[in-house]
C-alpha cells in the first residue's frame, strides 16, 4: 500500500457513516477510529440526514425497550463482544420469558481475548434481550431487560 492509497482509504472513512474501520493487506495491518462527536454541532450527518442532537436522541431511543422504560436491565460491566451462548452451536444462556436467578450466567463478554461470564445481579423474568450475538458492547450499556420478581 503506498501513501496515495493510504490517504484515499482515509479519505474514504473520513466521509463514511462508519466510527471505526480495521483493514490488512500484505501484513501491513491499519485501524482507523473516530468519535461520534467529530461533526460540528449542529451539522447533519450527509449519510443519514441527521444531526447529533438528533441522531444521538434517535440511539437512545433504539436502545430503550419498547415495553417498559421502567423495568430494571442488566447492565454490560465492561467494553466487549457479546455472546449469548458459550459456543456458537450451543443454545442461548437465557431466551425471553425464562426466570432469571441472582448470580446465574446470562451471557458471555469477551474482553481482551479473555471470555467472561456475566451473572445476573437479580432474579426475575427475562424481557428482552437488546444486544445481537457478536456484537460490541460498552461499559454500562443495558444487555437484557428483566421483569423484577415479587417474593410474598
Amino acid at each position: 500500500m503506498d501513501i496515495s492509497e493510504l490517504r484515499e482509504l482515509i479519505r474514504m472513512f473520513e466521509q463514511a457513516a462508519i466510527t471505526e474501520l480495521e483493514y490488512e493487506i500484505k501484513g501491513v495491518r491499519i485501524r482507523l477510529k473516530k468519535e461520534m462527536s467529530q461533526t460540528p454541532a449542529g451539522e447533519a450527518h450527509p449519510e443519514r440526514g441527521l444531526s447529533p442532537e438528533s441522531e444521538k436522541k434517535s440511539l437512545e431511543e433504539e436502545q430503550q425497550p419498547a415495553e417498559s422504560p421502567e423495568l430494571p436491565v442488566i447492565p454490560s460491566p465492561m467494553v466487549g463482544v457479546f455472546y449469548r451462548s458459550p459456543a456458537p452451536d450451543a443454545p442461548c444462556f437465557v431466551e425471553p420469558s425464562d426466570f432469571i436467578e441472582e448470580g446465574q450466567t446470562v451471557c458471555i463478554i469477551e474482553a481482551m481475548k479473555i471470555m467472561n461470564e456475566i451473572p445476573s445481579p437479580l432474579s426475575g423474568k427475562l424481557v428482552e434481550a437488546l444486544v445481537e450475538n457478536g456484537e460490541p458492547v460498552e461499559f454500562g450499556q443495558p444487555l437484557f431487560v428483566l421483569e423484577p420478581v415479587q417474593v410474598e
